[in-house]
């Protein structure tokens, strides 16, 4: 594998667990995060996790658990392709 094409790909799954996180704690606003992981169905340390970047979310599970749906948003937004709202 070219040396570029690694370094891009090691680059952009950095890129993408940030604004996944940032756009995460963006949604939740002033809700406490026990509260988001409750209505949301997933464990307060996995929704931690997601928030402080030491985990990523595979798409599988991202669709799974329904994070998108919670927040009434689309996985595009919440990955950080496009927030219209925030721009």
């Amino acid at each position: 594998m070219n040396l570029t094409i690694l370094f891009r790909l090691v680059y952009n799954i950095i890129m993408y667990k940030e604004l996944f996180s940032e756009n995460l704690r963006l949604l939740i606003g002033n809700k406490s995060v026990s509260q988001v992981a409750k209505e949301i169905g997933i464990p307060r340390q996995t929704l931690s996790r997601y928030l402080l970047c030491q985990q990523e979310i595979v798409l599988e599970n991202l669709i799974k658990i329904k994070i998108a749906d919670f927040f009434d948003e689309g996985l595009d937004d919440l990955v950080g392709r496009k927030i219209e709202w925030l721009n």
